[in-house]
């Protein structure tokens, strides 16, 4: 499905098979000489079949046509190596696009591997097999070409000219792009409406949360009326939406800690008994995918809470575990 957004500017939504979010929003930004397209959605037949018919009906082809990639996670990138044409250039943060240039042998994947014995999954019966994960299934093929983005870098299409924003969080080099004069924002998943975008920890060392939160406040600085988000629908109140995401956060750790109570706990402890917006009924229902991510985020709150002061870590045969100070 195309929509028009704003003038020169249509969302796209790129199907994502067998996956709870649904669908990616590609945002395909019409320019006087060259075009820019952001997003993609997995590197799949379904998501391939649905870009290109959007292509198609808007009348653009990928010789005049960039892409701008928010972030390194396969429903954003997976079509790079597809829609690349030689003349394309592909911007995307340094610290991100390494981790797809090295592509199935990166050490990014080993390090889910280290994480299923961390978090106390193995432990708990859950297969170590990092091919199960959907972004590795879903990944683009091959690419180097990138060119790197930074904080301030500017982008130049039609009548936006959008200023990057580096936003830490869902990835280690998550990037937003902020038009000022038009008060816009795309958002990729930093922000999302209705619901919360995933804030993982993989490897302790990290205040990966604290890192969000941050900035989640330096976007809340900024003049925004629109923000067109990786997910979902589009937001018309940025700051409220990020005041609603900061509220949801301190629950989470609220929760955690009457969780945890006067127990020592692993994170896949933790992580199954947390409450998930999910249609499963109990934590043995999650799929392995779900089980990863879920762990993941409850990683993320108690290693922020550590940070804080808040809880105590302790490691006992390769598995770590947290109780209250």
């Amino acid at each position: 499905m195309i929509e028009q957004i704003l003038p020169g500017i249509y969302k796209i939504d790129i199907p994502l098979p067998n996956n709870p979010l649904k669908s990616t929003n590609s945002y395909f930004i019409g320019g006087h000489e060259r075009n820019l397209l952001v997003d993609t959605g997995f590197n799949c037949a379904e998501s391939k079949t649905a870009m290109m018919e959007a292509l198609h009906n808007l009348g653009v082809h990928m010789e005049t046509t960039d892409l701008f990639i928010t972030h390194l996670h396969a429903d954003h990138s997976g079509l790079i190596d597809y829609l690349a044409a030689p003349a394309t250039t592909v911007w995307m943060s340094e610290t991100d696009a390494a981790l797809i240039t090295d592509g199935p042998a990166s050490s990014h994947w080993s390090m889910f591997n280290d994480f299923l014995v961390l978090s106390g999954l193995i432990a708990a019966g859950v297969e170590n097999n990092v091919a199960k994960h959907p972004g590795y299934h879903y990944a683009s093929g091959y690419f180097d070409k990138f060119t790197m983005v930074y904080e301030g870098y500017q982008i130049q299409v039609g009548d936006y000219s959008f200023q990057c924003v580096e936003t830490s969080g869902h990835t280690a080099g998550h990037i937003c792009l902020y038009e000022p004069q038009k008060r816009l924002l795309i958002s990729g998943d930093h922000i999302l409406g209705k619901i919360t975008p995933n804030i993982t920890l993989w490897c302790l060392g990290e205040d990966v949360l604290g890192n969000y939160l941050k900035n989640l406040n330096k976007i809340a600085a900024l003049d925004v009326d629109v923000v067109l988000p990786g997910h979902r629908s589009i937001i018309n109140d940025c700051r409220g939406r990020i005041g609603e995401l900061e509220i949801h956060h301190d629950k989470r750790m609220d929760d955690i800690m009457n969780i945890l109570g006067g127990a020592t706990m692993d994170t896949a402890g933790v992580a199954s008994r947390m409450n998930w917006d999910l249609s499963y009924k109990k934590w043995e229902d999650f799929p392995w995918g779900q089980k990863l991510f879920a762990s993941g985020e409850a990683l993320s709150h108690l290693y922020h809470m550590v940070v804080l002061g808040k809880l105590v870590m302790t490691m006992n045969d390769g598995i770590v575990y947290f109780r209250k100070l």
